[in-house]
């Protein structure tokens, strides 16, 4: 059973940073695409950014492209996401998510990640 715990969350001002982590254990993480996505109160998880194990490309949402990279570390079975001059509205729970099937053509879309972690809450202040 592949498990993923976030962690690094936290309250930052606006403009500030934050490196999110993800370390998974229970399989085979190196063969996983990986990603993050985020649900604010009253709305819908969305895709924030993922990473292919085939080919290492990175997937973003159109709202963090250029603030935000993802990364990972295949030696230590995690994944990173690095948010740079974050913004009020960057205010979320943020959620690892692993796909086994490496569906890279859908990164963004909920549906084909298999396991996903508990969340950690990220509050940009104004």
């Amino acid at each position: 059973q592949v498990q993923l715990v976030e962690s690094g969350g936290g309250l930052v001002q606006a403009g500030g940073s934050l490196r999110l982590s993800c370390a998974a254990s229970g399989g085979p993480f190196s063969k996983y695409m990986m990603g993050w996505f985020r649900q604010a109160p009253g709305k819908e998880r969305e895709f924030v950014a993922a990473i292919s194990w085939r080919d290492g490309n990175p997937h973003y949402a159109n709202s963090v492209r250029g603030r935000f990279t993802i990364s990972r570390e295949n030696a230590k079975d995690t994944v990173y996401l690095q948010m740079n001059n974050l913004r009020p509205e960057d205010t979320a729970v943020y959620y690892c998510a692993a796909d086994l099937g490496d569906s890279s053509w859908s990164a963004s879309s909920r549906d084909v990640y298999d396991y996903w972690g508990q969340g950690t809450q990220v509050t940009v202040s104004s």
